[in-house]
């Protein structure tokens, strides 16, 4: 942040440490933009999975598991950015439900009920918060090239995410000049706040856009603020409301894809700390991030919900605003779970177009990826990380294009499911593979 940018105000200062208390006039809009930029992205995933449930569930048990998995996740974030042992990183870290394990949960929950889903979820939660405990026996594998090029694999993999709910996401809709208009308000109205606003207010601009882009929104009637309360004032999480079902099958194919989301929340938190705080994560900080990430999705699991994880939009916000102060995210924490016991103001948060959300999206997104190729410069352009940058990408974004998708027809369905749409993976896998079998002096003998 250059001089012309900072306020004077020493409280105003302490948003850009971790440390420091710039008080609750302060944290509450920040703790605010970031909740916004993710909540109905937060509520989706669980939806999804519980919707395909076999057999079914009803909408006002949906509806009470999304709730469940709003209480979980702000438990995650609090305790992320308030360490207690080994268990939590420090950092403002924003932990969600995953999006990552959508596709496997549906049919595990369509094949043998949601019972199976609460299950597996508890079963691979434990597995990868072991595997957090664990990280100093392997962490070495993951050189800087490696995290670099799966935090651009995730800044490459969530663009077209922004530019569907710009369209209105899936909707019948989708593209019509109404969204694209409301979008448009909206992204416009963050970027002449960053240009015209002073000093620290520049960091507000997402909230700004937000405002700006729920009002049009209304004028265009697009926002459906009836049914508040339909589910009463208060909802109280319901301990294990399903009785789990443990499926080895089940279990096994799932603990693949919480390898995947410990790669993907890895590379969120080294964007966080070479993107905001201009350093590598620490032993302490690799660790605690992954414990979070599993023992979180347990303590999601015991209370109904799906897996979660970090969130790559609000690393991506934080980047871009340079707001890390831990209290921000504490406070953010706390209201994910005020409205996971408050239906009504889970749903009014819900209320927020996709189009509005959308136009966010489009600011924050981009930063995961200008994170990522800082990262790669700052790993060095030797020839060797050169083509393990190269050959990784090539083979990902190749490899999983949608035309494209036919290349896995032949491998086993369990490794189609991890691996057919999902960049990171295949990045992840490709990067950590030539780390290992490429020659560490390839450099010297190069210049040879």
């Amino acid at each position: 942040m250059n001089h012309s940018e900072k306020h004077s105000s020493p409280k105003m200062d302490t948003l850009y440490t971790l440390e420091g208390n710039p008080g609750l006039g302060l944290i509450l809009p920040f703790s605010m933009q970031q909740i916004l930029a993710m909540f109905v992205t937060n509520m989706v995933p669980i939806g999804l999975i519980a919707a395909a449930a076999n057999p079914a569930l009803t909408e006002t048990e949906i509806l009470r598991l999304m709730q469940s998995a709003m209480i979980a996740a702000g438990i995650a974030t609090f305790l992320q950015v308030t360490p207690i042992g080994m268990l939590g990183s420090g950092l403002p870290v924003f932990m969600g439900v995953s999006f990552t394990f959508v596709v496997p949960l549906s049919a595990i929950a369509a094949t043998y009920g949601y019972g199976a889903v609460i299950g597996t979820v508890l079963i691979g939660g434990l597995f990868e918060g072991l595997l957090g405990l664990t990280v100093r026996y392997w962490r070495n594998a993951l050189a800087p090239v490696v995290s670099a090029v799966v935090v651009t694999g995730i800044g490459l993999s969530l663009l077209g995410t922004a530019a569907r709910s710009f369209g209105g996401g899936y909707t019948e809709d989708f593209g019509s000049l109404h969204n694209i208009f409301i979008g448009f308000v909206t992204l416009l109205t963050c970027l002449l706040w960053m240009v015209l606003a002073k000093g620290g207010k520049k960091q507000l601009s997402i909230l700004v856009g937000l405002a700006a882009g729920y009002v049009t929104a209304l004028l265009f009637g697009k926002v459906d603020l009836s049914g508040l309360t339909s589910d009463g004032w208060i909802a109280l999480p319901k301990l294990l409301p399903y009785r789990p079902v443990f499926r080895m099958d089940a279990i096994i194919s799932v603990a693949i894809i919480y390898l995947v989301s410990a790669t993907e929340t890895l590379g969120d938190a080294s964007a966080l700390a070479g993107g905001a705080l201009h350093r590598e994560l620490t032993p302490k900080e690799t660790s605690g991030v992954l414990t979070i990430d599993g023992f979180g999705s347990v303590l999601s699991g015991l209370v109904g919900g799906t897996p979660v994880t970090s969130y790559s939009e609000n690393i991506g916000l934080s980047i871009m605003t340079k707001v890390v102060n831990r209290n921000v995210a504490r406070v953010g924490g706390i209201i994910m779970v005020i409205a996971g016991f408050f239906p009504p103001v889970g749903r009014f948060f819900g209320t927020v177009p996709k189009p509005v959300i959308g136009g966010i999206l489009m600011m924050v997104l981009g930063q995961i990826l200008v994170s990522g190729v800082e990262m790669i410069a700052e790993a060095g352009f030797t020839a060797r990380n050169k083509l393990i940058v190269a050959i990784s990408l090539s083979v990902a974004i190749g490899f999983t294009a949608s035309t494209e998708t036919e290349i896995w027809s032949h491998f086993p369905l369990a490794i189609q499911s991890v691996f057919s749409q999902n960049v990171v993976a295949v990045i992840f896998v490709s990067a950590l593979v030539l780390n290992l079998v490429l020659p560490k002096d390839m450099d010297e003998s190069v210049k040879h």
